[in-house]
Formats: C-alpha cells, structure tokens, sequence
C-alpha cells in the first residue's frame, strides 16, 4: 500500500477547532478539513470549486503523527470591519474594497485568537478507490504549489519544505517511520568537517490521530467527535466525523 507523506513544522500554526463567539481555538495538530485545504491550495483550487474539494474530502484518508503540539500562543485581535448597512449593494471583493467606506461606518471587532508555536507533524495521506489525482500528483503539487502554503492562517507560512514522498508500507505509522530513516540517511550523507549532520534529526512520533477507513497501524487509545468534515468550503460547512487517536509515548 503506499502512502504520500509530508512534514508541517512553523514558528506558528493555527488549526481551528469548534468556534463560538469571539473565541477563536486551536488545536496542536492539523485536522481533514485543514489538511484537505492544504491539498487543494496546492492544485490551485479555488473556494468556489465546491466539487473538486468535495472529492478530496472523500476520495483521501490522512494520518497525522504529532511530534511536538508547540506552545499556546493566545493574541488578543481588533479588526476594522463595515456594518452590513454600508456593504449593502456595494462590491467587495478584497479587504480594501471592503474598508472603503467612510470612517464612521466602520467598526471594531474583537476577538481571540489561539495559535501553536514551535509545533511539528508528519501527515500521511492514503488514497481511497476512484482517488481523482495519484499519491504522485499530489506530491508533485506540494512540491510546487499552485497557491502559497500556509499552516492554518495567512501568518502562519512553514518554516520547512514539506519535503513529500511516496512510500509503500504496511500502514500509516510504518511509512512515517520509513519517511523519518529516510531523511536521517539524507542527513547522514552531508555531515561538516567535526562530522555533524546539518539541521536537526526529525522528532519522533508522540501520538497518531487518523480518520475512518485509514491503516493505521496503532492500537487506538480514544475515538472522539470532530467537527471538521468538510461539507461546503466556501460557506465554511462541516459536518461530524470519528477520529481516532493512540498515543505512542505510552506503547514504547
């Protein structure tokens, strides 16, 4: 079976949870929605496609193997926003048609907004039947998006190449494993003068969270409810799914 396997790690990642009113949550690793919006930015989808991310959504399963869930960073957000009266019949396409409008029709909203620093993961994506694109066509596209990659917010670019490769292994977790000796051996080869590797080894895997229907190869610790399964993308639906976690920390 093969997998396509990539690495996220930022300074910052935001990856939302539930939100209600003007708290803004996020969770230590990336769920379907964000992952299956990471993928179509790189095809160069566009929202509107409602179709083409509909496909993603059912046509990928995908395992993410959290190494470190980062630092809680909590931001304290005003924005400048028009009322609906002073929007009304008027175009707005991008921010700055929006705010161009007279001051006293603008508003302050406040907000807060969680964001996860430092944090770092290894996503595997297994293809289901009928998969519209190959492993290898996504990989190709992650290597040179179509649109600019980002971790769960515009402010949040990687800090790394996410490095895809399509490995075969018996499950999830096995080409994770495969995915990090091999970038060992990578590092391996290029060692300095006093025989140091450059950069840093990759972290190990401290927990494995994956979506129905996905070889895992992890005995599952917790099944829980999320609400990130994508229904319409442009109108920001989703809809429930079970996920399942085992923290690996607890099994060596």
């Amino acid at each position: 079976m093969d997998f396509l396997i990539f690495q996220l790690q930022a300074p910052l990642a935001s990856w939302g949870d539930t939100a209600v009113g003007e708290y803004r949550p996020s969770i230590d690793y990336p769920g379907q929605s964000a992952l299956v919006g990471l993928l179509g930015a790189a095809l160069g989808l566009r929202r509107e496609e409602e179709a083409a991310h509909a496909a993603l959504a059912a046509s990928y399963g995908f395992a993410v193997g959290i190494q470190s869930g980062g630092h809680l960073l909590r931001d304290y957000h005003t924005a400048q926003v028009p009322g609906q009266t002073a929007l009304k019949k008027r175009p707005h396409a991008t921010r700055r048609d929006e705010l161009a409008v007279p001051k006293s029709d603008l508003h302050t909203i406040l907000s807060t907004r969680d964001y996860r620093q430092d944090a770092a993961s290894l996503v595997a994506v297994q293809a289901f039947d009928g998969a519209p694109r190959t492993l290898a066509e996504l990989a190709e596209a992650l290597q040179k998006p179509h649109f600019v990659l980002y971790l769960g917010r515009k402010s949040c670019p990687p800090a790394a190449p996410l490095h895809p490769l399509v490995l075969a292994a018996d499950s999830a977790l096995s080409a994770m494993e495969a995915y990090r000796a091999q970038i060992e051996a990578e590092r391996r080869k290029h060692l300095d003068r006093k025989g140091r590797p450059p950069l840093e080894e990759l972290a190990p895997i401290r927990k494995l969270a994956w979506s129905e229907g996905v070889a895992a190869g992890a005995n599952i610790h917790l099944s829980t409810r999320r609400k990130d399964r994508l229904i319409r993308r442009r109108s920001w639906q989703f809809g429930d799914r079970i996920e399942h976690i085992a923290l690996l920390a607890e099994e060596s």
